[in-house]
């Protein structure tokens, strides 16, 4: 069946045309599936009058809107190819990704101008597209273009196997790549992802988390389309927004990354009625057991976890919510149709999918499925090496259990040898998370004479009188961390840097160590 997401989306819209399908309560929108599905169709003819063809690229630099969902199914439906790029990108990490994608139209708005008005001119042959009133010289304005468009749906003839996205991966350890996936890869994320998180047309989620990012995009948003579900969209990330939005809107889903979820528990929960939420899901980064517990025992919601990258679609193992408990720190089992793997890590090149380690034994985690990207754009060579014999090479470490679920240890960059012996600043951060001084916290290894390198901990207070002496007293107790795996030293930041997923860039926290801006 050759079912690409315009015609997953059209689908949804025949089903239940008169149910409230898009929210957007900051612009004053509320869209029946069939009243969004006219303003995809103008939006997609808009976009044809302005020269974009089949294959060439549409990028949006925008926060959450109801525009930035729009373009994505209008793109989908002539077979445009959507690259949704960070909003927390400066002006020239967002021209890295424009010179590499050659997009024919890029859709901004008024917070991110800045820039955008920086980078402009470097792009002649880009058409910038502006969401926002007071459009500056080099722009259209995004409005006028949609509204004399009209509403007839697009012919373009578009293929399952044809690319539908350009995702940039985050950039935890420099420079993005560009992820290519074909419409099949997100088709079956979607039914992967609906079937985990038992999503129905009943349900109401939440849009808090970066639309741009997969996480956000391909494991929530678009499954609650598949359904027929509501999908209430927030511009940006604001805790006592997202609660008083639950609240209101009688919200049943929500994603968030683990420290959303901490800022959110920082709240007066008991302010607002949070009964309609019936399921939490996190990803993105790992989550602490003790914030697991937390969430659970303060919200009174059920928890999923999905684990996977932007590779992958994203998701590759769900963690249920019966398992939260029995499973603590577990990422999970395979997703449908994904097969996971342990392999010794291969130091001189890819690591050799037959090379498989036992249960317990920490290696890479490779994995298998019908969501693998096509490749890296323009990154041949990569490609190759990142997809190395039909097996996508994450390089995370992590270990089987007898039980066939997931541990993630970390990322192999991360791992720290201190006097030989290998320390996964996880489990580190994992016991510190259980100090109650503790809101953030990130381990990493710093250069040593003796030890080759030490354990250091980077840490957001809660408040200002907790002590690195408090600290070290609390590890030298803890029964889970062994001598070797104490931090040696304590530095204490506002806040840890980290891409819109959520995950910390450590190789940031490693450049401001050596320049000594952190100390």
């Amino acid at each position: 069946m050759n079912l690409t997401l315009g015609l997953l989306f059209e689908q949804t819209v025949n089903k239940y045309p008169n149910k409230e399908a898009l929210v957007d309560r900051s612009r004053g929108i509320r869209w029946t599936y069939e009243q969004w599905d006219k303003e995809v169709n103008k939006l997609a003819n808009a976009l044809i009058g302005s020269g974009v063809r089949k294959g060439d690229r549409v990028s949006t630099f925008l926060f959450n809107s109801y525009e930035l969902g729009t373009v994505y199914f209008a793109a989908a439906k002539i077979g445009a190819i959507i690259n949704p790029i960070n909003f927390r990108l400066r002006a020239d990490e967002v021209s890295y990704i424009l010179n590499d994608a050659k997009p024919k139209i890029v859709l901004f708005e008024q917070a991110l101008e800045p820039q955008i008005t920086k980078v402009h001119e470097q792009f002649p042959s880009i058409s910038f597209w502006y969401i926002d009133v007071s459009t500056p010289s080099y722009a259209a304005y995004y409005h006028d273009r949609v509204k004399a468009a009209e509403s007839t749906p697009p012919t373009i003839e578009v293929s399952e196997n044809d690319i539908y996205a350009i995702m940039y991966t985050s950039g935890t350890t420099g420079r993005p790549k560009g992820v290519m996936h074909r419409h099949s890869n997100m088709v079956e994320q979607s039914l992967i992802c609906k079937s985990a998180l038992s999503v129905t047309p009943d349900d109401i989620g939440l849009v808090t988390a970066p639309m741009f990012h997969c996480a956000e995009l391909h494991c929530c948003f678009l499954p609650r389309v598949h359904a027929g579900a509501t999908n209430i969209i927030i511009h940006h990330f604001d805790p006592k927004v997202v609660l008083n939005t639950v609240k209101e809107e009688k919200v049943s889903l929500l994603f968030a990354a683990p420290t959303m979820w901490n800022m959110i528990l920082q709240e007066d929960i008991q302010l607002y009625d949070l009964s309609s939420l019936r399921l939490g899901l996190y990803g993105a980064a790992p989550m602490a057991p003790a914030l697991v517990n937390a969430c659970k025992e303060q919200l009174g919601i059920d928890l999923v976890q999905a684990y996977g990258m932007t590779e992958m679609g994203p998701a590759i193992t769900f963690l249920g919510k019966d398992e939260q408990l029995s499973k603590a720190g577990s990422a999970g089992k395979a997703c449908f149709n994904h097969e996971i793997r342990v392999v010794r890590p291969n130091e001189s090149g890819p690591s050799e999918p037959e090379d498989l380690l036992p249960a317990g034994e920490v290696g890479e985690i490779i994995v298998k499925g019908p969501c693998m990207m096509v490749g890296y754009y323009n990154r041949e060579k990569a490609s190759e090496e990142a997809m190395y014999k039909g097996w996508y090479h994450s390089g995370d470490l992590g270990y089987l259990d007898e039980d066939g679920y997931l541990f993630v240890a970390d990322r192999v960059d991360d791992m720290v040898i201190s006097g030989g012996e290998n320390v996964y600043p996880r489990e580190v951060e994992d016991v510190l998370y259980e100090h109650e001084g503790i809101l953030d916290v990130a381990v990493l290894g710093e250069p040593d004479e003796f030890w080759g390198e030490k354990v250091i901990a980077i840490v957001v207070r809660k408040n200002q009188n907790l002590t690195a002496d408090e600290l070290e007293y609390f590890c030298k107790n803890s029964e889970r961390l062994a001598p070797y795996k104490r931090p040696r030293r304590y530095v204490f930041v506002e806040e840890l840097p980290r891409n819109a997923s959520g995950k910390i860039q450590k190789f940031l926290l490693r450049e401001g160590l050596a320049s000594e801006t952190i100390n």
